[in-house]
């Protein structure tokens, strides 16, 4: 199921959906493991900051009217938030199911996909966060399920200190929160101005969440169903396949921000797809969606 449509879709049911795709770059993941007692919390700052920057680019990109965003604060920064409940829950599933992958290890970047109006759905914008370099070990797999059972933490956007439980640079693992909370307020900053500078999007235009997977990584199959592989133009190319993924040849890149807040490695950078093919074009660009569930 897509992502609720606009002005004012009806309530999804809890089903979010991504776009995955295996990629066959060399793998620049860290070595670097730690327990998942501290990983947790790192995980947490990551995926509130993903929750937050996705709410962000759907607001200055204008995929949903602006007026049905809220102010809210989170990592001290004045934020934009949906106030559509649908939206949200969709996010929040898409984002629970992209940070489930990243426990394994498997991720090798996130990208918020911007299609252009149907019939094409051409791509016109991919948001990209690189997290190749993310530690590939998150605690062994008895502290991983553990951590799964705990209560998730919440999506919605508060302060630093109620989203963190307090954890302070004195923390046995040694972790600076000051310096992750300013990284990644940084990095939100950056976002929404690149957001803003861009050029208005045509009406009707639609989004979706993707993964790349790291060469090694193996495919997420099993009961339920939580990823749907996308279609090959959707795939970058492989060494296999070189001529594939020919939707994502996009026009320009536009550097964002490198985020270096030990432990936390990651790179933000957005892909400007061509020009939108006219409506009676041969059709090259079809969403290939790789559906994410949450029961």
């Amino acid at each position: 199921m897509p992502p609720p449509p606009h002005p004012h879709p009806p309530p999804p049911s809890h089903q979010a959906q991504a776009t995955s795709s295996s990629t066959a770059s060399p793998s620049t993941s860290s070595s670097s493991s730690f327990p998942a007692e501290a990983a947790s919390p790192l995980l947490s700052a990551f995926t509130s900051f993903l929750t937050i920057a996705i709410h962000s680019i759907l607001y200055h990109r204008a995929l949903y009217p602006q007026t049905s965003f809220l102010a809210a604060r989170a990592f001290n920064l004045a934020v934009r938030q949906s106030r559509h409940p649908g939206l949200c829950a969709w996010i929040n599933d898409a984002v629970a199911a992209v940070s489930s992958r990243l426990r394994t290890g498997s991720v090798s970047r996130i990208a918020l996909v911007v299609h252009g109006p149907p019939p094409n759905l051409a791509v016109r914008e991919r948001w990209i966060f690189d997290v190749g370099r993310f530690p590939n070990f998150w605690g062994t797999p008895a502290e991983i399920r553990a951590a799964a059972r705990a209560p998730p933490p919440s999506h919605q956007l508060r302060p630093d200190e109620q989203q963190m439980g307090g954890q302070g640079a004195d923390s046995p693992e040694k972790i600076n929160w000051a310096d992750v909370h300013e990284a990644l307020r940084a990095a939100l900053q950056r976002l929404a101005f690149a957001a803003q500078a861009e050029a208005k999007l045509p009406q009707g235009c639609t989004f979706t969440l993707a993964v790349e997977l790291r060469e090694d990584a193996e495919a997420p199959i099993g009961h339920p169903q939580e990823w749907i592989p996308s279609e090959a133009h959707l795939q970058p190319p492989t060494k296999e396949r070189p001529d594939q993924g020919e939707a994502l040849r996009g026009a320009s890149t536009r550097p964002i921000r490198s985020v270096r807040a030990n432990p936390l490695f990651f790179e933000c950078w957005l892909e400007r797809g061509s020009e939108a093919p006219d409506d009676d074009s041969s059709t090259q660009s079809h969403i290939g969606t790789y559906s994410a569930s949450s029961s």
